[in-house]
């Protein structure tokens, strides 16, 4: 009897061992929804880079994250939508860029428990963060450090061209946040002798009068060009009218986007599409594993010097060992 007992116990216990073990494979694994704005068109390439970088992190798109992806170009009101949108959607995480596609997103999920990750966003002049160390909200990201970048392109313009006195920046005026970065330019001039030619526009139609009424001249009143980084300015059309300019008045240009090298520029010096994505994708993870965004401090990229030398000797320049040692690319054919 006792010898009976033990089989139908152990039975028992196997079949419950059995059922226990067989619900916990079929228990559902969680499928992460993440929303991806992407707002400008020469930034698109960073959200396949996220994603790629999210697949070696260990979620496969289609099995444990899915995405749901909206590409704009310069649409305020898009941004806006689509934000909207990903929120109501009820996604796990918004992934969000540049700026302005960014401070959308923080505003649609404000109040709604859905953590922000932004990249390629300037923190200056904005609410997007309380801080580097501490983003406070439910946000954190990887920043474009606009005015650091830009500041350092005009010593390094300084460095390539030190006759170069007066410096030609056209900037979009209304562009988020450009104001300190205009501010810091100001401020370091002076320690270099340089004056600023300033331009400031709000058309690509203001841009090419403003180049065309300094075309009337003899003597334009600039040495060189420094590529401010706005949208207007510094994306294909605006840069192709000031390169056009920049190229009949044998003008060296410091370019801002890791293009303008390619395409004419003396240099440019500028964190790549990759730099802004990578990082990003970490702390999504960070984020779908728990943390808190807003205690996640702020990354900030680096930056890469890409050196056009075909250009630098057509306009007959003579970059020292220093400047060239510190390349990270150079150009030559």
């Amino acid at each position: 009897m006792r010898k009976g007992c033990s089989i139908i116990f152990l039975a028992t216990f196997l079949t419950g061992v059995a059922i226990f073990l067989s619900s916990c494979g079929n228990e559902k694994q969680k499928v992460y929804k993440v929303g991806i704005l992407s707002g400008m068109e020469a930034f698109a390439s960073v959200a396949d880079d996220f994603k790629s970088k999210m697949t070696e992190l260990g979620y496969i798109n289609g099995k444990s994250i899915v995405y749901e992806e909206e590409k704009l170009h310069n649409d305020t009101a898009g941004e806006d939508r689509v934000a909207k949108k990903f929120v109501a959607d009820k996604v796990d995480l918004i992934f969000a860029f540049p700026t302005r596609s960014a401070l959308a997103a923080k505003a649609a999920a404000a109040g709604k428990n859905i953590p922000v990750i932004f990249t390629v966003a300037g923190i200056e002049g904005n609410n997007l963060v309380e801080s580097l160390r501490r983003p406070g909200g439910n946000i954190t990201g990887v920043r474009f450090p606009s005015t650091e970048l830009t500041v350092k392109r005009l010593e390094f313009l300084h460095d390539l061209v030190p006759g170069a006195k007066r410096i030609y920046i056209a900037w979009d005026k209304n562009y988020p946040g450009i104001s300190f970065t205009i501010e810091e330019l100001r401020k370091d001039a002076p320690s270099m002798k340089l004056s600023l030619v300033e331009a400031p526009v709000t058309t690509l139609k203001e841009l090419e009068d403003d180049l065309a009424s300094r075309s009337k001249s003899e003597d334009a009143g600039i040495d060189a060009v420094l590529i401010m980084p706005t949208l207007l300015t510094a994306f294909t059309e605006g840069f192709n009218l000031i390169n056009d300019f920049a190229v009949k008045r044998r003008l060296p240009i410091a370019g801002s986007t890791t293009d303008h090298a390619t395409m004419g520029a003396a240099f440019s010096y500028e964190p790549r599409n990759k730099d802004f994505a990578v990082p990003a994708a970490i702390l999504a993870d960070k984020v779908l594993k728990g943390v808190p965004a807003g205690t996640i401090p702020v990354v900030s990229p680096e930056a890469h010097l890409i050196i056009n030398y075909k250009t630098i000797q057509k306009l007959g320049l003579k970059p020292g060992n220093g400047f060239l040692s510190i390349a990270d690319e150079i150009i030559r054919k």
